[in-house]
């Protein structure tokens, strides 16, 4: 029997394979949603996500090294000459041009200026990791004063830049704020 009545009565069957269907999406849904929220970063990440370090006993010339989102995280009281040897060198000379500053427009340059906070240039904060393999490098080494990886030898300065060696770019400056003249808050 051909249903020829464009505006005929839904049928039970109409009823029956809507039904199904709308059954069949609900447990799909429910079958897909523990391998999706597996996905999700977990509760220690999460947690991580920001991080408040007090700086109040950090002299010129000491550093301390915090972890964020499991990376390390190297805070740094430059003295004023470091500041000075970093403000002191040309753009020219440097192998990554780039600040790879958070705070600041992706396209600045690498300044000492622009890998510092206004009014606190004498305070550093980097992530702690070489760009080239991803080692940790060393404190106050190498040519430059600065960071020294003994992996690959790669070298940079005291405002984090790189100057020699394989690593392509230079040591990433996080998102962070200055709470207050002796906290900031990294992420």
């Amino acid at each position: 029997m051909a249903h020829t009545d464009t505006t005929a009565e839904p049928t039970r069957r109409d009823f029956l394979l809507l039904t199904a269907g709308a059954f069949g999406v609900v447990g799909a849904a429910a079958t897909a949603w523990p391998f999706i929220d597996q996905m999700n970063p977990d509760a220690s990440t999460r947690a991580l996500a920001s991080v408040e370090v007090d700086i109040a006993a950090l002299e010129p010339g000491q550093a301390i090294t915090v972890l964020w989102r499991g990376k390390p995280v190297v805070i740094r009281n430059r003295t004023d000459k470091e500041v000075e040897e970093g403000k002191a060198v040309k753009l020219e000379e440097l192998k990554d041009r780039l600040a790879r500053n958070a705070n600041v427009d992706p396209t600045a340059e690498a300044t000492d200026a622009n890998r510092s906070a206004k009014g606190k240039e004498n305070i550093l904060l980097m992530v702690k990791v070489c760009t080239h393999l991803g080692c940790i490098p060393l404190d106050q080494q190498g040519e430059f004063g600065g960071w020294f990886c003994p992996c690959h030898g790669s070298q940079y300065d005291t405002a984090g830049r790189i100057r020699k060696g394989p690593a392509p770019e230079n040591l990433p400056i996080p998102a962070y704020t200055f709470l207050s003249d002796t906290k900031i808050r990294v992420g």
